[in-house]
């Protein structure tokens, strides 16, 4: 029986010919990631191990980022007890204040992550980089403790489902119109443990920030991992930014999945979530006038250059309505410099946006963006759960930069088109 490209690495990285949906296997680990919120409950852990250190200082990254610039003393409690871990250790991957970013936008521009690798990470979006062909999946804190103690990690082999992507998307249809789509489509538990395969003649048409984008949200349709083909654009963003050597897994002709969606890209309409899931999903033809206070661009779904590229392409020349708050969060300090340079952050401003440092901030209602009671915000981030970003009586929708952007200028959940 024939392997999907996920089982093939895990396959690999536990040293087996071959392996199969609901096997259990230990495998290795290429790399182990943690952040404010996740690692200081898994460097207690390890206090608890009978070990004296960790497995390797260059496999592990430790990235603050949830409440950095930390906003009170109890994150700068959890940074501190990082930033100690870190040192005792002599952690590699290290990430400071003015060096840092949001990690999931972070550890591919440092190319800490590459194809085939296997990733655990400490935080339920790392399977973001299955867009450069890796398996990688989110883990809880004890299990990141394991990681790093060890290099080594159980997992239960995923089952897969295959999309295929046709066509070529319209203009101002994104990565995240895709994913939204998708998990309308199949409900929030719809992979549930099972690998999101993504294939098809479509994935041309993608950039590589449009890939990090759908993988980064495998995880809100319940899915174990993301994962795409290293194809040439792959190859070239890998070669850009890593010096690692990477590996080219492929699905067997005859591997078997769960199920299959054929996704036509050139179908498709901007596409925002309503509340209180993702999967709550309308394209912007069936909203109403529905009135917003708060717009957010960034965070580790869309707070890369592309996104930032596409908001200033619709707020150049137009004034954010009055009223309305607009934060825009550049992914890392490279995106915000590169932004600086382009002049892109000159255009935010100059539209009434603020531009803050990059931090995951109002994603999880950390600061930068609280939402009151009776509040709505468009957000690009990932998730608009009940109370996600302040109170439980605010409501978010999900949309991409280009409805962002263009909803800030009207006031109103808007298409790009009518800006």
């Amino acid at each position: 029986m024939g392997m999907t490209m996920t089982q093939k690495i895990l396959a690999d990285h536990a040293g087996l010919p071959e392996v199969s949906a609901g096997q259990l296997i230990e495998a290795r680990l290429d790399l182990v990631l943690g952040n404010d919120i996740t690692s200081p409950v898994a460097i207690h852990e390890m206090d608890k191990m009978a070990t004296d250190g960790v497995f390797d200082k260059d496999k592990i990254a430790l990235v603050p980022d949830h409440f950095v610039p930390n906003k009170d003393i109890k994150s700068a409690e959890h940074c501190k007890c990082v930033r100690d871990f870190a040192a005792k250790h002599d952690i590699t991957n290290y990430f400071e204040v003015g060096e840092m970013g949001i990690e999931h936008a972070l550890l591919p521009e440092k190319g800490l992550t590459v194809a085939g690798d296997v990733i655990i990470g400490a935080d339920s979006h790392t399977c973001t980089y299955g867009a450069l062909g890796a398996f990688s999946t989110g883990v809880g804190s004890t299990d990141m403790a394991a990681g790093m103690a060890t290099g080594l990690a159980w997992f239960k082999v995923p089952s897969a489902i295959k999309f295929v992507l046709t066509g070529k998307p319209a203009r101002w249809i994104s990565g995240k119109d895709i994913i939204l789509h998708i998990i309308g489509k199949i409900g929030v538990d719809g992979a549930l443990y099972k690998s999101m395969e993504f294939v098809g003649d479509g994935i041309q048409y993608l950039s590589m920030d449009d890939r990090f984008t759908i993988a980064n949200m495998a995880i809100e349709a319940g899915g174990k991992n993301g994962i795409f083909p290293v194809d040439e654009l792959a190859k070239e963003y890998m070669k850009e930014h890593s010096s690692r050597e990477y590996k080219v897994y492929e699905a067997d002709e005859d591997a078997v999945y769960d199920g299959e969606y054929v996704i036509e890209l050139d179908k498709l309409r901007p596409t925002v979530a309503f509340p209180h899931l993702p999967e709550n999903t309308h394209t912007v033809d069936e909203i109403d006038d529905i009135a917003i206070d708060q717009v957010v661009i960034g965070s580790c779904t869309n707070g890369r250059l592309d996104d930032l590229r596409i908001a200033a392409r619709i707020l150049e020349g137009h004034k954010v309505k009055k009223g309305i708050r607009v934060i825009i969060i550049p992914a890392t300090q490279k995106i915000y410099l590169q932004a600086m340079e382009e002049g892109l952050l000159k255009i935010f401003v100059e539209a009434g946006a603020v531009v803050s440092t990059p931090t995951c901030g109002p994603c999880l209602g950390g600061y930068m963006g609280i939402l009151a009671e009776g509040e709505r915000c468009v957000s690009t981030t990932n998730r608009n759960f009940v109370g996600r970003m302040g109170h439980t009586g605010s409501e978010i929708y999900l949309a991409s930069p280009a409805v962002a952007a263009a909803s800030a200028i009207t006031g109103k959940i808007s298409s790009p088109e009518e800006v």
